[in-house]
């Protein structure tokens, strides 16, 4: 392998995130790292997520080109991997996460007022906004960050609510830009991370470099928050959120939002960090104890993950 390959979706979004680890991996290796761009579903189908799948149509291509040889390594956003495993594959780094908040871009949370129009393609981010009780208008929206931002620019939207991270890595601040508080949106399971993904076997020189990228931490909360997701039997079109922290022990919090914000279940669980799965999958009962169950809609099968 002297040259390394790393899938990526088309977005600038995705080629910036992959880029990022491309740099860091050719900064410890001897090889040259080649960025090899690759169409998925979600790519080029403009209906709503839940209409064709959900749960990943952002990854599936990336993996069967992985599974195929014909590329060594594919780089996904963490929070659209379904959490069911992939035969054949591994999750071989979760670098050091971003900021995991979502963004308000237009506005300040001070200006929403009734009528507003705010865009969001995710149900987690409607429900959410829905639940400040200000009566702003939800639009459902697709496309990449830079075509919801020319959305604001053209006065098609007054606002849109966006992942923090991903203004960050691309550099847009020409509008403004308000955080939002992650214990009333919580974010979606996995955001703000990356996710390497490899077939099992790798040169041992690559295989340490990988393990050197790895952040404990990050790749410790993430599972507890994708095991949430996962106990929860929802897709990544679900309005839920997940976030946990790592300090002396791990801390998660939970949310399940019903479609219109009106009805919200929240819980919080805490343990050690050996045992993220564990503690992610009883606090999705305690959620699923608490009435959660109808408040997530009927999910869209996942996409078979291992077909070539």
């Amino acid at each position: 392998m002297s040259v390394i390959r790393i899938g990526t979706r088309r977005s600038p979004l995705a080629m910036r995130q992959t880029q990022d680890v491309a740099d860091a991996l050719a900064g410890m290796l001897d090889r040259r790292v080649q960025l090899v761009t690759i169409t998925t579903r979600g790519d080029v189908d403009a209906a709503p997520l839940a209409s064709i799948g959900g749960t990943g149509v952002f990854v599936s291509a990336l993996r069967d080109a992985l599974l195929r040889g014909e590329v060594d390594l594919a780089v996904h956003s963490l929070k659209d991997l379904p959490t069911a495993p992939a035969d054949g594959l591994r999750l071989a780094a979760v670098p050091a996460r971003a900021d995991v908040r979502d963004a308000l871009v237009g506005l300040t949370t001070a200006q929403l007022a009734p009528g507003t129009r705010v865009g969001t393609g995710s149900p987690r981010r409607a429900a959410a906004l829905h639940a400040m009780g200000r009566g702003v208008v939800v639009v459902a929206i697709r496309g990449n960050l830079d075509t919801r931002l020319q959305m604001v620019r053209d006065g098609q939207l007054d606002a849109v609510v966006l992942a923090a991270a991903a203004l960050a890595r691309l550099g847009r601040d020409d509008l403004p830009v308000e955080p939002l508080d992650p214990t009333a949106m919580v974010p979606a399971p996995g955001q703000g991370a990356l996710a390497v993904e490899s077939r099992p076997a790798l040169p041992d020189d690559l295989a340490h470099a990988l393990a050197m990228l790895d952040h404990p931490a990050s790749r410790v909360a993430v599972t507890a928050e994708r095991a949430v997701l996962a106990g929860l039997q929802a897709g990544c079109s679900a309005p839920v959120g997940a976030l946990a922290s790592v300090a002396d022990q791990l801390v998660l919090n939970a949310r399940v939002w019903s479609r219109d914000g009106l009805e919200v279940i929240s819980g919080q669980a805490h343990g050690p960090a050996a045992s993220a799965a564990d503690l992610g999958h009883s606090l999705a009962s305690d959620l699923l104890a608490g009435g959660a169950t109808t408040l997530i809609p009927t999910q869209q099968p996942e996409l078979k993950e291992t077909a070539l």
